[in-house]
């Protein structure tokens, strides 16, 4: 009955360290992740073929690479002591 599309966006921390925060934007379809933005690796990565798809495309377009680089920096790191508190 219809279709499932999810996108989530998490910050991963190891320590209080900035250093260690890591961000990760995933797309979901029908409870499968077809591709997926890690801050570590810095680019999207796809795991279906539609999300490898994507993912060339997006990884080509500087602008959507530098807006998905910059979230560690305007959503991890600035909201870090809200989540330590």
């Amino acid at each position: 009955d219809g279709y499932f599309y999810q996108r989530v966006t998490e910050c991963r921390f190891s320590s209080k360290d900035l250093q260690g925060i890591e961000f990760i934007d995933s797309y979901v379809f029908n409870q499968a992740e077809y591709v997926r933005f890690n801050s570590t690796v810095g680019k999207f990565v796809g795991y279906t073929e539609h999300g490898v798809y994507n993912a060339e495309a997006w990884n080509s377009d500087a602008a959507i690479l530098a807006q998905e680089r910059g979230e560690l920096e305007r959503y991890c790191k600035f909201n870090a002591a809200i989540y330590y508190s």
